[in-house]
C-alpha cells in the first residue's frame, strides 16, 4: 500500500471512530453541537453538551485501547484548547457552562470508552 493509500485509510478509520464516538455520546444523552471543528493551529473532534456542561472531545482510535489512552499529548491538548477558545468566542452563550476536555477511546471489538475530564483545557 502506498503512503497516500495508507493516509487515506487512516483518515477513513478516524472518521469511523468519530462517528462511533458521536453515537456513543448521544446514547449517553449528550447533544452534539459541532464535529470536526477546525481553526488554524487547532481542532476539536466533537463539541458536545449535556446539561450545563460543554465537552470538547478528542477521539482516539488504536488497535489496543491502552495505546489510545496514552495518545493525547501536551501539544494536542494545546491545539484543542486553542480551538475551544475560538469556539467559545463564536458561541458566547456557552461561557458560563462547565467546560471540560473529554476523550473517547476506540479499539476493535470493544465498546468505546468515554472519559470525562480526560485532560485539562488551557484558556490562558
Amino acid at each position: 500500500m502506498s503512503e497516500t493509500e495508507e493516509r487515506r485509510a487512516r483518515h477513513r478509520g478516524g472518521l469511523r471512530a468519530e462517528t462511533l464516538a458521536t453515537l456513543w455520546l448521544r446514547a449517553k444523552l449528550y447533544t452534539i453541537l459541532d464535529r470536526r471543528y477546525r481553526i488554524r493551529g487547532g481542532e476539536i473532534d466533537i463539541v458536545a453538551r449535556r446539561g450545563r456542561t460543554i465537552a470538547f472531545v478528542e477521539v482516539k482510535a488504536r488497535a489496543i485501547l491502552e495505546d489510545a489512552m496514552i495518545s493525547i499529548t501536551e501539544e494536542k491538548r494545546g491545539r484543542i484548547s486553542r480551538a475551544a477558545s475560538k469556539w467559545l468566542a463564536s458561541n458566547p452563550w456557552a461561557v458560563d457552562h462547565v467546560l471540560r476536555g473529554d476523550a473517547v477511546y476506540v479499539a476493535p471489538r470493544r465498546l468505546p470508552l468515554h472519559v470525562e475530564a480526560a485532560f485539562e483545557l488551557d484558556f490562558g
